[in-house]
């Protein structure tokens, strides 16, 4: 069965290229990716409406659908992660941790991209399930330190998002509000407490009697 993660990795296939290589324009380049891909699979047929990627279906291994649905899922984070390529270096670079993303390798850089991407543009992934495959891939196609290294990158950068904390069912208070109950306990503060008051002075004293003269 194919999964999203032959998706993410046909797309960080992708990335890789198109890092070393910028193209000029990137559907020719989508295109000839898939050819790439194709030729690595050599038992099966092309087709005119899905082009190259039938011949993704080694042995009726795939349904054509279920190809279909992950070649868009793969070609539209290459498409996204590679047109918003700086903007995403720039959300990137505060958590290098002084050390330049250009120093970084093809497969690191392009899997951090694509783990940014995902969790500014993919609210319905939750953000561990995006760390975690991003980190799962560098290790595939580069080495097991670089998994430690998108790790923390990455969860760095979740955790700055705004929605990092609003996690639970609770909508959490805005700045406003958060300033006005904060007021309001610093003036409650300040009030004087109210004294109860003594019971045995509270009680009401009988009138003396006066002494008559007689």
């Amino acid at each position: 069965m194919i999964t999203r993660r032959q998706g993410r990795e046909w797309a960080i296939q992708a990335l890789v290229q198109f890092d070393i290589n910028p193209p000029l324009d990137i559907d020719d380049a989508l295109s000839s990716f898939w050819v790439q891909m194709a030729s690595l699979e050599r038992d099966s047929l092309e087709d005119e409406e899905f082009g190259c990627i039938q011949a993704l279906t080694v042995k009726g291994r795939h349904d054509l659908a279920a190809l279909a649905r992950i070649k868009e899922f793969a070609e539209c984070r290459v498409r996204g992660a590679w047109a918003d390529r700086e903007k995403l270096d720039a959300e990137i670079t505060p958590f290098l941790d002084n050390w330049g993303l250009y120093r970084l390798g093809s497969v690191e850089r392009s899997t951090l991209r694509l783990g940014v991407w995902e969790l500014l543009n993919c609210s319905d992934i939750p953000p561990a399930i995006v760390i975690n495959e991003a980190v799962d891939l560098v290790k595939y196609f580069s080495e097991t330190k670089s998994g430690r290294f998108v790790n923390g990158v990455l969860d760095r950068f979740a955790k700055s998002l705004p929605s990092a904390e609003g996690q639970t069912a609770e909508k959490p208070a805005s700045k406003t509000q958060a300033a006005k109950k904060q007021n309001a306990k610093t003036q409650d503060a300040k009030k004087p407490k109210a004294k109860k008051p003594d019971a045995r002075k509270s009680k009401a004293k009988k009138p003396k009697g006066r002494k008559s003269n007689g």
